[in-house]
């Protein structure tokens, strides 16, 4: 710090005095300098101090940052022990919040798609499956006399005649794969108040499950593009009345997915076929813009036998588990909303089954717990990507 001119030449008068032997220099003078200098000094030490606080402060911040980052790496390298751990738990007993301490985890970790674990398990699915070639009933994979054995009554056939073989396209429909992003949506209660509708109809191949809602309200958390949407032929007979005094409502209802291609299981139990088949009439009938295929029954059987080798032993596949497995095929790029089997998020609040309703499914027919491991660990190896909470808005 530099002195004043003042300063100096107080200093200057004093050196002078000193050296000569002489009084003249007032003692007032000599004390005034003495007393900003020592308060200089004062200052000036102070500073110093400061600076060094700062720079220890700063060293201990950024020491204690990269602990913590290497501890957070370690914990996300570490999900896979906490899913061998869950693995063991849900032989003994489903336990939600078993499941949600990993979520909470699994939030916490940033997510990456990982191009090499992607391709090697596409590869596997398309060794096993190949749902670019097989996974809708065509005129190329099921000819006119074909005996084909049901998915589930696997000792059950049906003779396709020629009435039935032309209701199959002439190959499969999907000859744009690899779509680049795909947007699987499921049902689940967490898409309420999500704001994830304009993200989801953004992506180039939207899939749907089992004939949800999505205009009015709806559509600002769930979207309203649609690509393809399974129907679950209970609800053709429950809800629709087997398609006999409802047809003008369900034409209503389908009539807000567009152009879509409707996916029906007429091949997997034979209570299917007639109201499958009932579809394809009515939309043929009136000229609906929507398309009806069919899901392959030996597709469905082989997806099952690759499915079964990773523990899920269910009686059969849920419709959410059969779409991402085939999306995983079809699609460069796969993200999942809507797929949350919990009644309640992990901070605790509550959640319906369905964005729409809180209708449960049947005991025993899915197996939730072991289907949603499975989609975790896609999610954590960067193969897809789960949407846990709210979208974020540009």
């Amino acid at each position: 710090m530099s002195r004043s001119r003042r300063e100096h030449a107080m200093l200057a008068q004093v050196q002078e005095g000193t050296h000569l032997g002489l009084t003249h220099v007032q003692p007032e003078s000599v004390r005034e300098f003495t007393a900003q200098e020592t308060t200089l000094d004062r200052w000036r030490h102070k500073l110093m101090y400061t600076c060094a606080c700062l720079a220890f402060t700063r060293t201990s911040l950024s020491t204690y940052l990269n602990k913590k980052s290497l501890k957070l790496t370690e914990r996300c390298k570490n999900l896979q022990d906490g899913f061998e751990t869950l693995s063991n738990k849900t032989k003994k007993g489903y336990s939600e919040d078993d499941y949600l301490r990993i979520v909470t985890n699994i939030q916490s970790c940033p997510w990456k798609r990982q191009v090499e674990e992607y391709e090697n398990f596409r590869a596997k699915l398309a060794s096993c499956c190949d749902a670019v070639q097989n996974f809708i009933v065509s005129q190329n994979n099921t000819p006119v006399g074909t005996n084909m054995s049901y998915e589930v009554e696997s000792k059950k056939e049906i003779l396709i005649r020629e009435r039935i073989f032309n209701m199959f396209p002439v190959s499969q429909p999907f000859t744009e794969t690899p779509y680049n992003q795909c947007a699987v949506v499921g049902n689940g209660g967490i898409l309420n108040e999500s704001l994830c509708g304009t993200e989801i109809d953004e992506s180039d191949f939207v899939f749907r499950c089992n004939l949800p809602p999505t205009t009015g309200n709806v559509s600002k958390d769930v979207g309203s593009k649609t690509n393809l949407v399974t129907v679950n032929p209970s609800i053709i007979k429950l809800k629709y009345g087997n398609l006999k005094e409802k047809k003008a409502v369900f034409l209503e209802d389908i009539a807000t997915y567009g152009d879509a291609f409707l996916l029906l299981p007429a091949f997997s139990f034979r209570a299917n076929t007639g109201a499958s088949f009932k579809v394809y009439d009515t939309l043929k009938e009136f000229k609906a813009r929507q398309k009806v295929i069919f899901f392959h029954p030996k597709y469905l059987k082989n997806l099952a036998l690759f499915w079964r080798t990773k523990g899920v032993t269910e009686y059969r596949l849920s419709s959410g588990l059969m779409i991402t497995s085939v999306a995983v095929e079809l699609c460069e790029n796969v993200k999942l909303y809507g797929f949350w089997p919990f009644s309640k998020t992990v901070e605790d609040t509550p959640v319906s089954h369905h964005y729409y309703d809180n209708n449960l499914p049947k005991r025993g027919f899915h197996e939730m717990p072991k289907e949603y491991r499975q989609i975790l660990q896609l999610h954590v190896k960067g193969i897809l990507k789960l949407q846990f909470s709210k979208c974020e808005i540009a």
